[in-house]
């Protein structure tokens, strides 16, 4: 018996020693967590609803709200029952970003796609035009904005939805910019923070 319980002790005491060796680490690997946490930012307030009110006067012919912080697109419809939130792209870089209050003045299915000159001097590789297609960066479904080469639109490289990826354009699923456009018309304002 001496030595059963000698056996049982011993492995109590390792089985101890394991735990608080587990629990000191699982510690400080939540504190490096915290540290590294501390300097990355999340998307997690992309997914946050908000209220149109602060942004907007009215909801004449609907409303769009893009939060480049949180790389979100929100809708409200001009009669209040519709609300919805999309996660989006956002441009690459604070120089290709423009933001303020624009509009809807064109909506295009099945759009076709030029790089704009700016583009083509970085990428003079690009070809001159694409067709409607599952080549076309701009998806499935186009919002022109009233700004010159400023759209709102699907892409089929889902890898870009909720990154810095594009270069000025806002990028929905093309699932969502179909549902977008479908709930949009010319005239829907539009607003980039």
């Amino acid at each position: 018996m001496t030595q059963d319980f000698s056996r049982r002790g011993f492995l109590a005491a390792s089985a101890a020693m394991i735990s608080t060796s587990a629990v000191a680490q699982t510690a400080n690997s939540t504190e490096i967590e915290s540290d590294i946490s501390a300097g990355v930012q999340r998307n997690i307030s992309s997914f946050r609803s908000l209220d149109w009110e602060p942004y907007f006067n009215n909801l004449n012919n609907g409303a769009i709200l893009v939060d480049l912080q949180s790389r979100a697109l929100h809708f409200w419809s001009e009669d209040q029952t519709v609300y919805k939130l999309f996660p989006t792209s956002v441009p690459l870089t604070d120089d290709l970003t423009r933001t303020g209050r624009t509009s809807i003045t064109r909506k295009v299915e099945g759009p076709s796609w030029a790089p704009t000159p700016s583009m083509k001097i970085r990428n003079p590789e690009w070809p001159d035009f694409i067709g409607p297609g599952p080549e076309n960066p701009l998806g499935t479904h186009a919002l022109h904005l009233s700004w010159q080469y400023y759209r709102i639109h699907g892409t089929h490289d889902t890898r870009k939805i909720g990154r810095r990826s594009s270069n000025g354009c806002i990028g929905l699923y093309n699932e969502q910019i179909a549902e977008l456009y479908n709930l949009t018309k010319v005239g829907t304002q539009v607003l980039l923070i």
